[in-house]
């Protein structure tokens, strides 16, 4: 099984000027191709520092991504920096060249002089036409030491521990670096490293118990090899990842089936969802199914409730309090003729918030004071009400 890196190029990427989404899309493919992913870096627009994280990276695993730096410009370095972590020269490639006029012309326009920059690649580069933009790509190869060879080492590693790597360069740009990514790379990556393995991950969403809890009652399943199972602590929420390897989907299905039935017979309604599930859905499809109407009141908030229920209102602080929130949830449902209602007050400075719960079973109110940092106190007192209410609407009787 080959392991991977990515390494992401951009000034402007290390500067929050923009973010990077090219890492998350090419982690997810290579998962799905059954590929190890142990690290990814960002690197500026500086030839010398990319050569050595490419040089670092070739050292630890046999595919080395980069993407970005691909542009005409003097700060789109990454075609001179992949020839200088393999110590050769760049060379001039007249059928990119004509690719990148062919693609300007459809613009109307005719390339400039510095345009020129982006049909030059690493000498003895496969190249990789780019039909969408103007930045072709390449991938170079880079071979096993004579020693390696006479010694018999396995195909990507010698002797001494230093793999044979490829190195893809992609564009920065999303939409061309994932239609090149489908439909070059993939293909390319499947026949030389002869893929037939896949890896599938299934994640789990829960709220009730913090990770602490939660990693007591699994952690002998943490241990596991395959599938492995990880956890990720969100504001009010956490996650189990559990991840799978196998040789096609339906063995993987069935090794993750098995483990999440253990987690959730083990947490029981701790687990509201799995995937693209979320909360607001969970608690929303909870009161639907007791067939009530629901209305919301929010304080503090700025309007965070409102955007996971539709009919809520928003209440200044002025007008709301803890010491009359249930009086003011009381009036709104009445006045809405709601079967259920559901209030929630903040206060970011105090980080501590009040929810108070009214349905046909009878009323609840809670206080709650949060640890964490105070600009994430409103999305934490809205999935801790979303997820009392879950359960209420569930279970009248628990809290």
């Amino acid at each position: 099984m080959p392991s991977a890196e990515i390494i992401t190029i951009g000034t402007e990427i290390l500067l929050g000027e923009i973010v990077d989404t090219n890492t998350r899309h090419i982690a997810r493919i290579l998962r799905g191709m059954g590929v190890n992913l142990f690290r990814t870096v960002t690197i500026g627009d500086n030839v010398e520092r990319i050569a050595d994280a490419i040089r670092n990276s070739m050292k630890r695993a046999e595919i080395v991504i980069t993407t970005g730096g691909l542009g005409p410009t003097v700060d789109d370095p990454t075609r001179e920096a992949v020839a200088l972590a393999l110590g050769v020269e760049t060379e001039f490639r007249e059928d990119l060249w004509e690719q990148v006029v062919a693609v300007i012309s459809r613009y109307g326009r005719k390339p400039s002089e510095n345009q020129k920059r982006q049909a030059y690649i690493p000498n003895g580069a496969l190249a990789i036409k780019n039909p969408v933009g103007t930045a072709p790509c390449f991938i170079v190869e880079s071979p096993l030491s004579d020693r390696a060879e006479r010694s018999g080492a396995p195909r990507h590693a010698d002797e001494a521990g230093v793999r044979e790597s490829v190195i893809i360069s992609l564009p920065g740009v999303p939409n061309e670096m994932e239609y090149i990514l489908h439909n070059s790379i993939v293909p390319y990556l499947q026949k030389r490293f002869d893929l037939n393995e896949i890896i599938k991950i299934r994640v789990l969403h829960c709220a009730g118990l913090g990770e602490g809890m939660i990693d007591e009652k699994i952690a002998d399943l943490e241990t596991l090899n395959n599938p492995t199972v990880g956890l990720a602590a969100h504001t009010g929420v956490v996650d189990i990842r559990i991840a799978a390897k196998a040789r096609n989907e339906t063995e993987a299905d069935e090794m993750i089936a098995k483990i999440e039935s253990d987690v959730r017979q083990r947490l029981g309604d701790i687990v509201f969802g799995a995937d693209e599930d979320k909360l607001e859905e969970a608690a929303l499809n909870a009161v639907a199914s007791r067939g009530w109407s629901l209305i919301g009141i929010e304080s503090g908030l700025d309007g965070a409730l409102a955007r996971k229920i539709p009919r809520t209102v928003s209440i200044s602080t002025q007008s709301v309090q803890a010491s009359n929130l249930l009086d003011v949830l009381r009036a709104t449902r009445s006045e809405s003729k709601a079967d259920a209602a559901l209030g929630v007050i903040a206060s970011i400075e105090d980080r501590t918030a009040d929810i108070a719960l009214i349905t046909p079973r009878g009323e609840k109110t809670h206080h709650i004071t949060y640890g964490g940092p105070p600009r994430s106190v409103t999305r934490w007192a809205v999935n801790l009400a979303l997820d009392w209410l879950r359960r209420r609407a569930r279970d009248p009787e628990g809290d």
